[in-house]
């Protein structure tokens, strides 16, 4: 700890922030749910991220599972990104039936937390919907191109 003097003359504790230890990839994948298929892998996940958080500064993103369903079922066009790992299951498991029927590519990724951090929210969150947008066309059809490549569930 160190003990530092504030402008106004007062002297404070400075103690180092605590860091969360990191944990890996391959351990948020062992927490996902039995239905988090198909997994987006750890390099089409930063990328996923990358665009959602790109896409958050045009406000081309619906949030939340309320406001996810409501923009599908409204026709809205793009791709979701769901979190393997929300509890209880029952709140996005209809999800991806929606998705299919919209005809909007979909995937999972490891965790709720990271989904919102990508996002610069400190909130987690289950289910994003990126929107198309011009500031980030390349980063949109590379996720794109990366989920439409993931192995189907179906097969």
């Amino acid at each position: 700890a160190v003990v530092s003097t504030q402008s106004t003359g007062e002297e404070v504790l400075d103690e180092p922030m605590e860091t969360k230890e990191e944990v890996s990839y391959e351990a948020k994948c062992a927490l996902t749910t039995a239905i988090a298929k198909p997994l987006a892998p750890k390099k089409l996940s930063k990328k996923l991220y990358k665009c959602s958080k790109a896409a958050m500064k045009t406000k081309a993103v619906r949030r939340g599972v309320k406001e996810v369903c409501k923009a599908l079922r409204k026709g809205e066009k793009g791709f979701c990104i769901l979190a393997g790992d929300v509890s209880p299951i029952d709140v996005i498991s209809h999800l991806p039936v929606l998705c299919e029927e919209s005809k909007v590519p979909y995937c999972y990724v490891p965790a709720r937390s990271d989904l919102g951090a990508a996002i610069g929210s400190n909130t987690p969150c289950s289910i994003l919907l990126i929107l198309k947008g011009e500031e980030y066309k390349d980063k949109y059809k590379e996720c794109v191109k990366g989920i439409k490549e993931l192995p189907s569930i179906y097969s």
